[in-house]
């Protein structure tokens, strides 16, 4: 009974550092898509992100060589420009998902159409419903189902998260993504 008791103290002091290692890594990361946010999204900034991070983030030193390593693979980050070559966003890679960055300097906000009623409604929900029918049919587990949330700071888009990709999915996202940045900046300029 001593050891078993033991063993159940062990694993919760596992559980309480795992947590904490989490959250840091979440601090480090909000300091990362803060710092991108700040930059204007240009592709040259991207890649002076740890040398800013240095000085800002001490919380986590392990977090360091993480980020140049994303910030510099062409696969880890994808810019998505206008037909003039206007940039609108980036899409930033992780183990967890994607990053959509929408750039700063245009102000994209959520009231802007066609964000709400194509983007939200007819693409990111068609695909949380379809993996829901799937996790219903036990086809997919619910921890594998397509999953957003959209940062916002007021009105204004900050970040768009989006978990549980798959290639297929990619090109259809980053299709549409692009295609609604660029509907929306059309319309503010129009204005």
């Amino acid at each position: 009974m001593k050891s078993l008791l033991a063993f159940k103290k062990r694993l919760e002091d596992q559980l309480d550092k795992l947590t904490t290692e989490t959250q840091e890594v979440q601090a480090a990361l909000d300091t990362v898509n803060g710092i991108l946010l700040e930059k204007g999204f240009k592709r040259g900034d991207i890649k002076e992100v740890p040398e800013v991070a240095v000085p800002k983030e001490v919380v986590l030193p392990k977090q360091e060589p993480e980020a140049p390593k994303r910030a510099v693979e062409e696969e880890s980050v994808i810019p998505l420009k206008t037909m003039a070559e206007e940039p609108l966003a980036l899409i930033c890679f992780d183990k967890q998902g994607m990053h959509v960055l929408p750039d700063e300097s245009k102000n994209f906000s959520v009231n802007t159409p066609p964000f709400t009623n194509f983007l939200v409604e007819k693409v990111f929900a068609k695909m949380q419903e379809k993996d829901n029918e799937l996790v219903k049919t036990k086809q997919l587990t619910a921890d594998k189902m397509f999953s957003y949330n959209i940062v916002q700071e007021g009105e204004l888009i900050r970040e768009i998260i989006i978990k549980n990709v798959d290639e297929e999915r990619l090109k259809e996202l980053k299709s549409s993504i692009r295609w609604t940045f660029e509907k929306m900046y059309e319309k503010m300029k129009s204005s």
